[in-house]
């Protein structure tokens, strides 16, 4: 029902006092419009309620309403109620647009000027998330995007501009140990450089900002007065922790003792490694009798000269993750 006006000594009806009450109050039973509608100045005070598949609007002119008057719209079609500016001005900090199910209050400062005050506006941010955990970071041009929940122990990070989850870093900690101890014996005769059988070790960085800490103890000798040898570090198929390039002299981590019959000595590395990756990663010692075709023996014990009896030793490779 339309705003009503009384006069002095007025005595109020029942059905007026329940339209007062309603238009107070904002209610009252609707005016379903099913087609674009200009308002009129009986609509003061009542509750317009678009009802259209299609899209529609809402024209506001000016002179038809006063100060503090107000009318309430409602949408419950699909199609989208735009409210209008005809003649008058209509202000909001929202949208004049109305999806199915949205609604709003225009209230006249003015005959020619009203104010549009949503009540809901279903067209804000659109929840991307699926899953107990997930969370919603800014994408392009501000678009929610999910980030989706990560595994226990990662924390939250930044990669490439945007937040990822990844394993936490430590700040200088060990992250984790492998080791592998050798304590059978091995020869090598064959001439050139060779893998000792049993003395390398795998793993896998967490991070590729981590560095690997190199750890080897190594039994090892030439031939006694016979040759000399060497040993080097190994990442994968590329040497690591050698010598410069000098002329023809072979490059090598550690030179290895001359043995006496054939005993042992133990040879010690350490080596900070960066190998930049979350593969799986082979450190390993491989040796080398020289001149070429030298033998090298490595964990063998032997009778030496005044025939003491040597125990056979044993050597081992250990890599520490180091976070960064």
């Amino acid at each position: 029902m339309a705003k009503q006006t009384f006069t002095t000594g007025q005595v109020l009806t029942a059905a007026q006092m329940t339209s007062l009450q309603q238009t107070a109050m904002g209610g009252g039973s609707p005016s379903t419009k099913t087609a674009s509608y200009v308002l009129v100045a009986a609509d003061a005070g009542t509750v317009i309620q678009m009802n259209a598949a299609g899209s529609t609007t809402i024209t506001v002119n000016t002179a038809l309403f006063s100060a503090g008057d107000s009318v309430q719209i409602q949408n419950i079609g699909a199609g989208v109620c735009t409210i209008t500016a005809g003649t008058a001005t209509v202000n909001t900090a929202g949208s004049l647009a109305l999806s199915q199910w949205e609604g709003g209050f225009l209230y006249f400062t003015s005959a020619s000027s009203a104010i549009f005050f949503d009540v809901v506006q279903s067209s804000g941010m659109t929840n991307p998330m699926t899953t107990t955990g997930d969370t919603i970071y800014g994408g392009a041009s501000g678009t929610p995007t999910r980030l989706a929940i990560g595994s226990t122990g990662q924390v939250l990070t930044v990669s490439g501009g945007v937040p990822t989850w990844a394993t936490a870093a430590g700040g200088g900690k060990v992250l984790q140990v492998v080791s592998t101890a050798k304590t059978d014996t091995y020869t090598q005769s064959s001439g050139g450089w060779t893998d000792v059988t049993g003395l390398s070790v795998s793993i896998t960085p967490t991070a590729n900002t981590s560095k690997i800490l190199v750890l080897v103890s190594l039994s090892a000798s030439g031939a006694y007065a016979a040759n000399s040898s060497a040993a080097k570090l190994v990442r994968g198929s590329t040497d690591i922790f050698i010598g410069d390039t000098a002329s023809n002299r072979t490059r090598v981590t550690i030179p290895l003792l001359q043995g006496e019959t054939h005993y042992p000595y133990s040879s010690h590395i350490s080596f900070l490694d960066s190998p930049a990756t979350t593969s799986s990663t082979t450190y390993k010692i491989a040796v080398i009798g020289l001149p070429t075709g030298g033998a090298v023996y490595v964990n063998r014990g032997q009778t030496d000269s005044d025939s003491s009896t040597y125990t056979r030793s044993a050597s081992s490779i250990t890599v520490m993750e180091i976070g960064a």
